[in-house]
């Protein structure tokens, strides 16, 4: 079929499960899967400091700081793993809460114990590229290293590889096949399009996508994003999560808690978080919470891959 100016047909599917999404037998029956997810960006920052050939927008103000060294945007990351880090750990452990760590492989390498701390404490280490930078048109030989040397990275702070992959904004059209060849991965997060995971085929070979979220997220604590009082980010996400949890009576979905050490790590956000995990534990047999790898391996074993 050839369209008016000679473009090709669409190859994206817009149909998915097409309202009929298949059961997932969560574990205990739950009616919703929660996933928690904590983005480690410290120290992979754009930084004229460490390298690069621009400095990474300021957080909170969104200003380029160009030609010079910013030290003010790296004190603001830094904050993450100086104190952010430790306020989260300590409230996900009196909650019981599992969660997933996607690492940037230079934070990482700067910094092992951003990576050793949580997975001492049960936490999933997963990997989210090297630097925190979006891999569309990134070059496939270029894209290929920085899988494996974020693999590496993260293999020799933690002594395992990671199993999970979430690229900052947009992966390549290039990337889920690049970690197929690379091996090793069981599932990646580089999808925005539904509330289930599911198996997709890459090269002739079944794979995992567990879908991440934008809006139940941290970020949108920067200016502009709507979120400003810590009841903003609770209020929003206890809503996802009642609406999932409703849904769940007969069609149990996934729900993804997005958050970043310098984000939510400050002491008026993180109660934010707090009330949201405080609603959680009310409803806590209805639900699954669960680390993302744990998610996958439940969803390879329904689909029958091992």
């Amino acid at each position: 079929m050839t369209l008016p100016g000679g473009m090709p047909p669409s190859t994206r599917d817009l149909v998915g499960y097409a309202g009929a999404p298949p059961h997932p037998h969560w574990p205990g029956d739950a009616r919703l899967a929660l996933s928690v997810v904590v983005n480690v960006e410290e120290g992979a920052e754009f930084s004229l400091l460490s390298g690069d050939d621009r400095n990474e927008l300021m957080p909170e103000t969104g200003r380029l700081m160009q030609g010079a060294p910013d030290l003010c945007m790296e004190s603001q990351f830094d904050y993450g793993a100086r104190a952010g880090l430790w306020r989260l750990l300590d409230l996900l452990d009196g909650f019981g809460v599992k969660a997933t760590f996607s690492c940037c492989g230079r934070a990482v390498a700067n910094t092992p114990l951003l990576a050793r701390e949580p997975l001492a404490r049960g936490h999933e280490v997963s990997a989210h590229g090297w630097r925190w930078e979006t891999h569309a048109g990134m070059a496939e030989a270029e894209e290929r290293a920085v899988i494996a040397g974020t693999v590496a990275a993260i293999e020799q702070a933690c002594g395992q590889r990671p199993l999970g992959w979430h690229t900052k904004s947009s992966a390549s059209v290039n990337t889920r096949r690049l970690l197929l060849e690379e091996g090793g991965f069981l599932y990646d997060s580089d999808a925005y399009d539904d509330d289930l995971p599911r198996t997709v085929q890459v090269a002739g070979t079944p794979h995992v996508v567990l879908p991440y979220a934008f809006d139940t997220n941290d970020m949108r604590f920067a200016p502009g994003q709507g979120f400003v009082q810590p009841e903003d980010f609770a209020n929003y996400c206890i809503h996802a999560f009642d609406m999932l949890l409703r849904e769940g009576a007969t069609a149990p979905k996934m729900l993804s808690i997005g958050l970043h050490l310098r984000l939510i790590g400050r002491p008026a956000r993180l109660r934010g978080l707090e009330l949201l995990l405080e609603h959680v534990r009310r409803h806590r047999q209805a639900v699954w919470v669960a680390r993302r790898v744990d998610i996958a391996r439940h969803w390879r074993a329904l689909a029958g891959l091992g």
